[in-house]
């Protein structure tokens, strides 16, 4: 069949290839422990009860017919007084603009601020930067990270490719690695950002930010979220956040998005929206506004909704360091934020119990999904090289006794290899 050259070259994501394999070994009745997909298992983490409620209401009072394109009037202003109340962020509803979840958005931002062939920068790994990229035929500028920087940009990094570029993406809290950008580090970037906009005065296009922080709600222990405008009010005028309810509340299937930024983007960002069909149904936009203005219900959801998660999250990073402390060589970084935990199976080179040398890391990481029977996602599939021996861990499908079984497994797995 002759179709687009897009279309002949556009790639399926392997995250979702991986869990379809792993869906089948466990419709097969193995037991597989499936740490790889950026989603919840609703029946140990659902979503706000309360939630739940306002939408089968809203159903039930006909709640059923088109949306509009910019999204309810009810619900941004909830947005606006969530994000003021909880973030310190402060946008008026006029400024808010909702989708059926965030993706929707950040192609609509692509397509709103990229010319074909401009280029975009954006780190690896991160998620999704790359397909956006090839979809708005832009030149894409791909910056590796490191675990010393908790893989995370630097304004070193940025600076030599910056001149010429018309975005920059960022993400934090960071999928897959669950790390965030520092106060210092957040403020050198925007001070880079901000220089070079003057740098270019008004006839040219500036250097816009995308900053993806879907996970913003979700950190743990001393670390902080911090955003680009409350550090730098100039900013607004340059940046775009995607945001929304489907990573803090556990709703990713409600599809309840929301994105702020300046008025000109979000215009065309709606157009864009209204044109591909983008909007949240109705009756969760109703529930989800009557649920973000009780403020006591959504403070008690998320203290509850991090504490179990963090529980998760630090139960595997103690298990992944005891497991080094054995002396196998494994690491891994402790929680900063959202549901991953990055870990590291630095085992290229090793040798099975018959004999095979597991060369590359996709052998590592196959060995680890037949062996051990966890799947987890190699940080290779979000842009980093092949030599990387970092991978993303979710625990939004763990139950708290799942975290003895995989270490326990893992253990067994690592124990084999030479």
């Amino acid at each position: 069949m002759m179709l687009s050259k897009l279309a002949q070259r556009i790639e399926t994501s392997p995250i979702i290839t991986l869990a379809a394999e792993i869906n089948e070994k466990i419709a097969r009745g193995e037991t597989v422990y499936n740490l790889t997909i950026g989603d919840f298992n609703p029946k140990v983490f659902p979503i706000p009860q309360v939630l739940e409620d306002a939408i089968v209401q809203a159903y039930r009072d006909g709640e059923t017919n088109y949306p509009g394109a910019v999204g309810i009037a009810s619900l941004r202003k909830a947005v606006s007084g969530y994000l003021a109340h909880f973030g310190d962020m402060h946008f008026d509803p006029a400024d808010i603009l909702v989708s059926s979840g965030g993706r929707p958005l950040i192609y609509a931002a692509y397509l709103s601020i990229v010319d074909k062939g401009e280029k975009v920068i954006y780190p690896a790994p991160s998620w999704n930067n790359d397909h956006y990229t090839y979809l708005t035929e832009a030149e894409g500028i791909v910056l590796e990270t490191d675990a010393d920087n908790f893989f995370m940009p630097t304004v070193e990094a940025l600076k030599p490719h910056i001149e010429d570029a018309v975005l920059l993406a960022l993400c934090s809290p960071l999928n897959p690695t669950g790390t965030v950008l520092s106060k210092e580090r957040l403020e050198a970037i925007c001070d880079m950002v901000l220089a070079e906009n003057k740098r270019r005065g008004p006839d040219r296009k500036p250097l816009y930010v995308i900053v993806d922080q879907i996970y913003w709600p979700l950190t743990y222990g001393s670390t902080r979220h911090y955003n680009a405008v409350t550090l730098r009010p100039e900013m607004r005028d340059y940046t775009v956040f995607i945001d929304g309810g489907s990573k803090a509340f556990a709703g990713t299937g409600l599809r309840l998005g929301w994105g702020y930024g300046p008025q000109p983007i979000l215009a065309k960002m709606r157009s864009v929206v209204a044109h591909m069909g983008a909007w949240a149904p109705r009756a969760g936009q109703v529930a989800c506004g009557n649920f973000l203005s009780d403020i006591p219900a959504v403070e008690n959801y998320l203290n509850s909704f991090r504490d179990q998660l963090e529980k998760r999250l630090n139960g595997f990073y103690k298990g992944f360091t005891a497991l080094k402390a054995k002396g196998y060589n494994v690491d891994a970084i402790e929680p900063q934020a959202a549901m991953y935990l990055t870990v590291k199976l630095d085992l290229a080179g090793s040798k099975t119990a018959d004999g095979t040398v597991l060369e590359t890391n996709q052998q590592v990481h196959r060995y680890i999904l037949d062996e051990a029977h966890v799947g987890l996602v190699p940080f290779a599939y979000f842009g980093a090289s092949e030599s990387s021996p970092w991978y993303r861990l979710s625990v939004g499908t763990a139950r708290l006794e799942d975290v003895e079984s995989v270490i326990t497994n893992l253990d067994a797995a690592l124990g084999k290899l030479q």
